[in-house]
């Protein structure tokens, strides 16, 4: 699959491609030191590098390996407030893994998990995927209750799995099911 049959939304935000236009957005997200680690190893740190982070995403869109969605306001008008993706998309074992993040503005506002909702929502009905899996350091509650809120329940501790600047961190896994009644309520 290319994109999504119809709009995604959820909780007032709606889920849309990235496209060229949204560089300013991607740039300033970029801006802050910890978002780096979210780019995925490539910085983002001018306007030519904003735009080949969003075209790297179109280029997964199409190997159909990786889709990520702008998060913006369910009017679909506005700045892009965050990016929710699922990624490592594996067809054979019907699984995802789901990354997000949200620009400064848009932090504590909802955005993020309902962004994720209308994500996994997505993925369950157009890819036809079975499990959502998403991963977060242990010492980030922000972004464990992102990942509560949006009905992915906790399943154990990744130990010493990530390094950043030479220092390890534990992972706490998350995983959604398609089968789960959070999907159904």
């Amino acid at each position: 699959m290319t994109g999504p049959r119809r709009p995604h939304a959820s909780g007032g935000v709606l889920l849309r491609p990235w496209r060229p236009s949204d560089a300013p957005a991607v740039l300033r997200a970029f801006a802050p030191a910890e978002m780096a680690r979210q780019s995925g190893g490539h910085p983002v740190t001018t306007q030519a590098e904003a735009l080949d982070w969003i075209a790297r995403w179109e280029r997964e869109r199409t190997a159909g390996t990786g889709y990520a969605w702008a998060t913006v306001r369910a009017t679909g008008q506005g700045e892009a407030l965050g990016c929710v993706a699922v990624t490592a998309v594996n067809q054979v074992h019907g699984c995802g893994w789901v990354s997000y993040w949200t620009t400064e503005a848009a932090r504590g506002s909802g955005v993020a998990s309902a962004g994720v909702r209308a994500l996994a929502r997505w993925a369950f009905d157009d890819l036809g995927l079975y499990r959502l899996e998403l991963g977060h350091r242990t010492d980030n509650p922000a972004s464990c209750a992102v990942a509560r809120r949006a009905g992915f329940t906790a399943e154990g501790i990744e130990r010493g799995k990530l390094r950043y600047e030479g220092v390890r961190h534990d992972v706490e896994r998350h995983a959604r099911l398609a089968t789960d009644p959070v999907n159904f309520g």
